[in-house]
């Protein structure tokens, strides 16, 4: 049986997560999000792109967690960015209760799953999670680390005008910038 990830919320970050996940065949895929039509669109555009990458990846569009249900990884993008003038404290609120109804959807719906956060402020959202779930300290991950280092090596290839490459055959050590010239 072919694993199943659904991915909450259907923003930038939500679709790029399932446009990844099924190109690369990973899982079938459920976009999830409150907005009507927004993860049928994306859902339905990703899907009817899987024949021309040759990709048999199943993907849908939803806003109703009945479909989510028995999902394997569970990605929760859900959240307001924080927008100028915004305190933190205010964006933790706002995204906290947005955390509390999406978690207790999931649980309810997966309640074997892995979670994966992606929400912020990052570290306040993954420990939300994983005490508003009850899931083992082992099945609440946030994703902060991989996030960052990729955009710090971004961010030094940028400056030294390099680009990053992977430049050893061993997939443990991470790509460094190197030298060479951008066109």
């Amino acid at each position: 049986m072919r694993k199943k990830v659904t991915i909450v919320g259907s923003g930038n970050v939500g679709a790029t997560a399932a446009h990844w996940i099924a190109s690369k065949e990973l899982a079938d895929v459920v976009l999830i999000d409150i907005i009507e039509g927004v993860p049928q669109g994306k859902g339905l555009d990703l899907l009817e792109a899987m024949p021309i990458e040759k990709r048999d990846s199943y993907i849908i569009g939803t806003n109703d967690y009945k479909d989510t249900a028995n999902s394997d990884i569970v990605v929760i993008t859900a959240g307001i960015p924080r927008k100028p003038g915004m305190s933190r404290d205010d964006l933790l609120n706002t995204n906290y209760n947005i955390m509390k109804a999406v978690v207790g959807e999931v649980v309810k719906h997966s309640p074997n799953c892995i979670l994966i956060i992606v929400s912020n402020p990052l570290d306040a959202m993954a420990q939300a999670a994983y005490k508003l779930c009850g899931f083992p300290r082992e099945r609440v991950v946030g994703m902060a680390g991989v996030l960052d280092s990729a955009r710090f090596r971004a961010f030094i290839a940028d400056e030294l005008k390099a680009t990053v490459i992977p430049w050893f055959p061993c997939r443990a050590i991470p790509p460094l910038p190197v030298f060479r010239s951008r066109s």
